[in-house]
């Protein structure tokens, strides 16, 4: 597969009402954001708003810095509300991070200070403003709209599970994170690397770590987000590398949970044999927070988090990742990457690990399979999830195909639609012996990868380099963590996947704790590069090819 980049946020025609996105509605481009980017004086620009009107500092501050200095009444709620809208307002203009606020989110606050007061307070979410990604549902008056036009004043039925147990912590849901438009599962012709993190509602997402890179996708919102510290921690979803790779371009922490962990129901669909939303976060203690919170059966996982966790622990190598050579060209990444994950391997052995050479298996032995079960999946569970909203016409894929064609100029900006055009090209029928087959098949085989490693040489987890294997614990349904290993010498930064079998979300959590404070390895980004022009793909002026695309390995949807 190609890449495309997208470009400057994608206003909606004034002349259709159903569409029309409003200022309050839309983060704009602010006078100080343009003017630090047009000066060159962008990092200098954000060290100097890391405070954003508090006299405490919230930039990379972690949920328990914060609800710290909030029961010692240094900080309230709503001087943190504010002080993370500052920074939005600021700052979102040159990122695009952020599709929207919530206009209630003062008021929320200031409620939650007023049970503080009165002793009550829920639990280490107590105050704590989020940013969650605009495909999980949320029922007050913010969007969810996938970031597509389609949705726009779409109303869900309800808060999604997760955003339920969010609130109910005490949790403030700050704003909707940008997204690549329907989770990246729109088309497959992206020729720049930026437009994965794009949608029509919130333009291009930009790396907070160098703005002329990669914010990867689809979460690309919820990781710039947590990475430039517009909230204190994020959450993404992912179906294949959605969570695990914006982590790892942007230098945080990312778990994608075992299929079905938390509740899938509220979340903007490709399919519920691998989609799953997990937290984003600056460091892993905030990663065990939120999971814990999120789940269908709350666990603490807190205790967990001690030192020592690595020593006696096997751990595996997964061979043919560590060769970048295996994926060809299309994944940003140079053997700083590999070097960073070999030294952190390093650093695991020193903390009594042992690291032995594994192999889960080919993944370019599934999926096409995969592909293929995803575009039945998702013509079937789109509808459904279409059939719960109301102020809306859209009730198929095909209508939706339809919506994006009418408003071509607003949608098929970047790239166009031909995995929605494979996808309705499906039966949609769940039990048809084609799908079957490759569900069947693909899960299957990814699970046996894994399982046979972990069992045949007793293993405890597995590792990778990061934007590698997303697809073996994705289609397998199993947990996969992404964490910062280290900043190339280009300034951006290096990852690494830890995965095992399914509801293995502890363990890795308690080694990764103690890799991270072995490693030391985030830092706060610097905002390097410039952003890079991108060019309009012109896809209303010609025939545009249609049919199922072969996407690559390294998927981000």
């Amino acid at each position: 597969m190609r890449f495309n980049v997208g470009g400057l946020p994608v206003k909606s025609s004034s002349s259709s009402e159903s569409v029309r996105v409003t200022r309050r509605n839309f983060i704009g481009t602010t006078a100080a954001g343009s003017a630090a980017l047009l000066t060159g004086g962008l990092a200098a620009f954000f060290k100097e708003n890391a405070s954003a009107g508090t006299n405490f500092p919230i930039v990379e501050a972690s949920i328990t810095q914060l609800q710290a200095a909030m029961a010692a009444g240094q900080l309230s709620a709503k001087d943190l509300v504010q002080a993370y809208l500052n920074r939005i307002q600021q700052l979102n203009p040159t990122l695009h991070a952020v599709i929207e606020t919530n206009t209630n989110a003062i008021a929320i606050a200031n409620s939650l200070d007023r049970e503080r007061k009165a002793g009550q307070v829920r639990g280490p979410l107590h105050g704590i403003p989020l940013l969650v990604k605009d495909n999980i549902a949320t029922k007050d008056g913010m969007q969810t709209t996938a970031g597509s036009l389609a949705l726009y004043n779409a109303q869900v039925p309800a808060d999604a599970p997760l955003i339920a147990r969010l609130r109910a912590a005490g949790a403030i849901i700050l704003g909707k994170s940008n997204l690549g438009e329907w989770a990246n599962f729109r088309g497959s012709d992206i020729a720049y690397p930026q437009a994965v993190g794009w949608s029509a509602r919130g333009g291009d997402t930009k790396n907070a770590y160098d703005l002329s890179y990669t914010s990867w996708g689809s979460s690309s919102g919820s990781g710039a987000g947590a990475a430039a510290s517009f909230c204190a921690a994020a959450v993404g979803t992912e179906t294949d590398g959605s969570i695990t790779g914006p982590s790892a371009v942007e230098s945080i922490f990312g778990l994608k949970p075992t299929l079905g962990l938390i509740s899938q129901d509220g979340i903007v669909p490709i399919s519920h044999q691998q989609d799953s939303a997990g937290p984003m976060a600056r460091n892993v203690t905030d990663v065990a927070i939120l999971l814990g919170i999120m789940q269908n059966q709350q666990t603490d996982y807190r205790p967990l988090l001690q030192r020592g966790a690595l020593n006696g622990k096997r751990i595996g190598r997964d061979v043919r990742y560590f060769d970048y050579n295996y994926f060809g060209s299309g994944i940003p990444g140079d053997e700083e990457t590999v070097a960073f994950a070999n030294h952190a391997l390093d650093v695991m052995a020193s903390l009594g690990a042992t690291i032995v050479d594994t192999d889960t298996g080919d993944v370019f032995a599934y999926t096409d399979d995969e592909f293929t079960a995803l575009l039945f999946e998702f013509k079937a569970q789109i509808a459904d999830y279409l059939a719960t909203l109301s102020h809306t016409n859209m009730r198929t894929l095909a209508d939706l195909i339809a919506f994006d064609n009418a408003h071509c100029t607003q949608e098929l900006v970047y790239y166009g639609q031909d995995v929605f055009e494979a996808a309705e090209m499906t039966s949609g029928d769940l039990s048809d012996p084609t799908y079957v087959a490759a569900r069947t098949h693909a899960t299957s085989t990814a699970r046996a990868g894994i399982d046979n490693a972990m069992a045949s040489q007793n293993l405890d987890a597995i590792v990778a380099p990061h934007l590698t294997n997303s697809t073996g614990p994705a289609v397998a349904g199993y947990p996969n963590f992404s964490m910062p290993v280290g900043i190339r010498s280009s300034g951006r930064p290096a990852g690494m996947l830890m995965y095992s079998t399914a509801m293995h979300e502890g363990q890795l959590i308690a080694m990764g704790y103690d890799l991270e404070q072995e490693l030391n390895a985030r830092r706060a980004p610097q905002f390097l590069g410039t952003i890079q022009p991108i060019p309009n793909a012109d896809l209303c002026n010609k025939p545009h090819p249609r049919g199922k695309q072969h996407l690559p390995h390294g998927k981000i949807f």
